[in-house]
């Protein structure tokens, strides 16, 4: 037994080294080997503060003054997700300064300082009509009209700006105008050469930023749209907003109908449309992608980049990071003669990325270590007898309707209790986790009820399932808390190391702030439930003859039938969304269920997936060693919650 134990811990220290060994060139990338100093800070802002990361190139002194740009993230992100711009225009000579928006990140300030009215529109704005429906008046709860105003800009005609109920747009910024007043008086910022980009949510952002300060001297000299929405020059306030130099970076499968402009697909149709051809100041006939209209030196230059990759890509697509690059240059003037394509940051992420998976590696080991401890030894118990599982007649029913259920309901309850699922909305902060949470409240309704079922045949059969252990359950509970502390430990020192979490681009593992920790709580007993009903279901219920079966390929064998049937549903959701799509048809959920059904909880599916993947290798490892599903599944309860909660959006 000691050797083993030896074993693991070598094992888990062995993750911990590398990942730390990759953390430390993950942060030589982000500082440009010396050049580039990075400081975090906070903002003072009405409704409390917002939180930044700045990149200063060391070149950049009060006396030798450098451009600046500020970078706004989409929804669901944070400062973080800017990291690739950031890097490669710190890299140029830029002051960059990367901020969490209103409800995201460690701000205080939450979403609904943002503001909303209670009316939607449903096509381009300037292009809509009550008569035609597709200007309608909205109800429902504050989340819901905050997620569907989203396009409505506090610059913009009080049409769209304000309702007849007294509701407004407030500050649709997001908190970027107030970053940007205060990135104009660093000592050693020129601001006379500024510029603002933004990702989704951020290009409404950007937008507004560039309207607050139009005409004055420290107007944007560049907007970078990264997937942004477009408007006609009718919905403005006055024909004074003038935008300088827009380039759109166009991901050719966006999942979210307004960046297409409502159109089923991104092609010619929508290059060559009124809408399009005004932006660009062009005809039909001239339109084309990635060419360059009109003149830097007076503003007009205008360009739409076709990018071959969805929403959440765009951010890190190298061939978009070129072109902002070299728009930036033109514009601003960047002080470097680096090559556009001479690019760095993405090799950042991949360092994190496999940082992050030693340390989510290193929890098996010290899983196995404990385990060997006399107090959480009392955990293990045998694997239930074979003689006990399921016919095959019955695993193939079970595992149909798990797929499918999960499959079926995931577009609709997601989206339900992103919006409209009547919670308090006090408690219930997290927006996309209100909508998992949406999800999960049917599934466990569903699993009580099939469990019931099942027990009343089992005592008919004369059988009776496994008797519930509360003092397995609390040390098993107790082993999850124990290897979740640690990675949050591990995470926390590497922020304060390194000024990185552990993440792929977008949150993963975030530090908690009190706000965010106080509502991990409220949501954790809701994930707990689901996947202790879930685990039971699929690991015990389920179980084939894999899970008997030693070493390696039995393992893998059996963690396979676990993963299909723990992520067996949303898969089959992301061939209907893709495969339409990719067949240049349209997106499936936008083509089978509506626009309503498309865009977050689709796009999110290239996040959920790989997620529910390692659950499922983490829970069956952890049932094939205890024999029970209680430490994996709320291991996974906990991880699950943390992601949602230390990185969602917050009212």
């Amino acid at each position: 037994m000691k050797n083993r134990m030896r074993k693991d811990l070598i094992a888990c220290a062995l993750c911990v080294l590398l990942a730390t060994v990759l953390m430390f060139f993950a942060n030589g990338i982000q500082h440009g080997n010396g050049t580039i100093e990075i400081t975090d800070g906070t903002i003072p802002a009405a409704d409390g503060s917002l939180t930044y990361k700045m990149y200063r190139p060391v070149s950049a002194t009060a006396e030798n003054r450098a451009p600046a740009v500020l970078l706004l993230h989409g929804y669901q992100n944070d400062h973080e997700t800017c990291a690739a711009y950031a890097i490669e225009l710190a890299r140029r000579g830029a002051v960059v300064l990367c901020l969490d928006e209103y409800g995201h990140g460690a701000s205080s300030v939450g979403l609904l300082s943002r503001g909303y009215v209670n009316h939607v529109v449903k096509v381009n704005y300037g292009n809509d009509s009550e008569e035609a429906g597709t200007y309608k008046k909205i109800g429902g709860s504050k989340r819901y009209r905050i997620l569907m105003n989203f396009s409505n800009l506090s610059f913009f005609n009080d049409h769209y700006s304000k309702d007849d109920a007294g509701n407004a747009i407030l500050d649709s910024s997001c908190g970027g105008s107030i970053a940007y007043a205060f990135m104009s008086k660093l000592p050693y910022v020129d601001p006379s050469r500024m510029a603002v980009s933004g990702h989704s949510m951020g290009t409404w952002s950007s937008w507004t930023v560039a309207a607050d300060y139009a005409g004055t001297d420290i107007a944007p000299k560049a907007v970078v749209l990264q997937c942004g929405e477009l408007f006609t020059d009718s919905v403005y306030d006055s024909a004074n907003i003038r935008f300088n130099n827009v380039l759109l970076l166009q991901a050719k499968y966006d999942e979210f109908s307004y960046f297409r402009d409502y159109q089923k697909t991104v092609g010619d149709n929508l290059l060559k449309s009124d809408l399009r051809t005004s932006f660009l100041g062009t005809t039909a006939a001239d339109a084309q992608w990635n060419r360059t209209y009109g003149s830097f030196e007076d503003g007009s230059a205008r360009r739409m980049e076709l990018l071959m990759t969805n929403h959440r890509l765009t951010t890190h697509h190298l061939g978009g990071l070129a072109v902002a690059m070299e728009w930036f240059d033109r514009a601003i003037g960047l002080p470097s003669d680096l090559a556009y394509t001479d690019l760095v940051a993405k090799s950042k992420e991949y360092l994190v990325l496999g940082a992050m998976l030693l340390i989510l590696a290193s929890l098996f080991p010290l899983m196995s270590l404990l385990l060997e401890t006399p107090f959480f030894s009392g955990v293990k118990q045998d694997l239930p007898a074979k003689d006990t599982m399921t016919t095959k007649k019955g695993w193939t029913k079970g595992a149909l309707i798990t797929v499918l259920l999960s499959g079926a309901t995931f577009p609709f309850m997601t989206q339900l209790g992103h919006a409209l699922l009547p919670l308090p909305e006090g408690i219930f902060r997290m927006t996309v986790g209100n909508g998992f949470l949406g999800w999960y409240l049917l599934l466990i309704l569903i699993m009580l009820i099939t469990s019931a079922i099942s027990k009343k045949n089992l005592k008919k059969r004369g059988l009776e399932g496994e008797k519930f252990d509360w003092s397995v359950f609390f040390r098993s509970l107790l082993l999850a808390l124990t290897l979740m502390v640690y990675m949050y430990l591990v995470n926390l020192v590497y922020c304060g190391l390194f000024d990185l979490d552990l993440r792929f681009i977008w949150p993963f593992f975030r530090p908690f702030t009190l706000q965010r920790f106080l509502q991990f709580l409220v949501y954790i007993p809701v994930f707990t439930v689901f996947y202790l009903l879930n685990n039971s279901k699929i690991m015990r219920d389920l179980r084939t003859d894999a899970t008997y079966e030693a070493g390696t390929k039995g393992f893998l064998r059996n963690w396979l039938n676990n993963f299909l049937l723990m992520a067996g549903g949303v898969l089959i959701i992301v061939l209907i969304e893709y495969v339409p799509f990719f067949a240049n048809i349209g997106p499936g959920a936008d083509l089978l269920f509506g626009s309503t059904f498309g865009g977050p909880f689709m796009s999110i599916l290239i996040l959920f997936v790989p997620q529910v993947m390692f659950f499922s290798v983490l829970c069956t490892y952890a049932y094939r060693k205890t024999g029970r599903a209680y430490t994996g599944a709320c291991l996974a309860a906990m991880l699950a919650c943390w992601i949602v909660t230390g990185g969602s959006s917050i009212l």
